[in-house]
């Protein structure tokens, strides 16, 4: 009989052997829904949409009453209702299950062995993943107060580098760089890397503060966008997501996609989402104006070593230097029966990201945290 404590990293002949890159993996760590005891908790870990779903989306998604046929495997319908919002030819347009997906096919249908695929320090965790499922290897480039750095980013470039990440805004962090950031970067790369700009918190950036990311997609051919309907649509249930770059670009991502990736009831529930901007604007609205009461609610509490990081996506991440530790509030808040993001997994032990909920979380969550840092010893 097999000894069944062998380690994986041991090849064995009686066994199939991982590739050592897959051993490198760290399993993507959702955020909680409820509490060490099991009950359920308001949960601000995850960034979803605290106004819910479009009820255009939820009636077009109630309507798709036929399982038993498989979907549009190319998303016709809702390509185009996006390239009409967007001003993008839906032929410039691959529909992927979440933003995820699509992030893993760049980096595997341009980096592998021997390659490198970049990001700064305190990126989205699953450029990690990506860039090691496919056999490349990642490189951390360091961080500016917990943002974004173009020229740490640039100098850390080498003949190896094939794809460069950046979330912008940035998560887990919130960070934003702008438009004549991103067009530095972008011209500072060689043009055999391929740019991912990860926008899956853009429409909750102010229009006047876009960051130019669609336009450059449009024009470039190294340039590939990645957006979701998990966030400001309130889809996240659904999985779906989109990119949008070069028309050669968005072939490679078309031949090693999955065939049906977007299901019948996701692409009923997003075309309708597409077409309800009212839902959006005012996703984007109570969004802005419930983050800066938040923050302000924060700075209140800065005597007591909290900071809260700038932010221009839904969620904020608080630094705790005081007396009060990131690890004592998350514990604090979920006896307050809020469970959020503490993320000592990665790198970031001093940090609680808290997603913008409803007005009255937001302040429950301000209170608790005074209570719980005054108190402190």
């Amino acid at each position: 009989m097999a000894d069944q404590q062998t380690p994986a990293s041991t090849a064995s002949a009686n066994r199939p052997t991982p590739k050592d890159w897959i051993l490198g993996i760290h399993a993507y760590v959702p955020g909680k829904s409820s509490g060490k005891d099991g009950r359920p908790l308001t949960k601000l870990s995850a960034n979803e949409n605290p106004l819910g779903t479009s009820k255009a989306a939820l009636a077009a998604r109630a309507a798709a009453l036929d399982p038993s046929r498989y979907p549009d495997p190319d998303s016709t319908d809702l390509r185009a209702g996006l390239g009409a919002l967007h001003g993008i030819a839906a032929d410039r347009i691959v529909m992927g299950t979440g933003s995820d997906e699509l992030l893993n096919l760049a980096a595997q249908a341009f980096a592998g062995v021997g390659d490198e695929v970049l990001y700064v320090r305190y990126g989205f965790s699953v450029y990690d993943i990506a860039a090691r499922r496919c056999g490349a290897t990642p490189v951390v480039a360091p961080d500016k107060d917990y943002g974004t750095d173009v020229d740490a980013l640039l100098a850390a470039v080498t003949e190896r580098t094939r794809v460069v990440f950046l979330a912008n805004p940035n998560n887990p962090t919130g960070s934003y760089i702008g438009r004549d950031e991103v067009a530095r970067l972008h011209a500072g790369l060689r043009p055999d890397i391929l740019l991912v700009l990860d926008q899956a918190y853009a429409e909750y950036v102010a229009p006047e503060d876009d960051d130019g990311a669609l336009e450059l997609a449009a024009t470039a051919n190294n340039v590939l966008v990645t957006r979701t309907f998990s966030k400001i649509y309130g889809l996240a249930g659904e999985r779906i997501g989109w990119a949008t770059g070069d028309a050669a670009l968005v072939d490679m991502l078309n031949r090693i996609r999955g065939p049906f990736n977007v299901s019948l009831t996701g692409q009923a529930a997003g075309l309708a989402a597409v077409a309800d901007q009212g839902f959006v604007e005012a996703s984007r609205l109570h969004n802005a104006a419930e983050r800066a009461r938040f923050v302000e609610a924060l700075n209140a509490l800065g005597n007591h070593g909290l900071r809260p990081l700038p932010s221009e996506a839904n969620f904020v991440l608080i630094e705790f230097s005081g007396r009060l530790t990131a690890e004592a509030a998350y514990e604090g808040l979920m006896e307050h029966g809020y469970i959020t993001r503490w993320l000592p997994g990665q790198g970031l032990p001093q940090c609680l990201r808290i997603t913008i909920g409803t007005a009255g979380q937001m302040d429950e969550i301000a209170a608790a945290l005074r209570t719980m840092a005054e108190a402190a010893k």
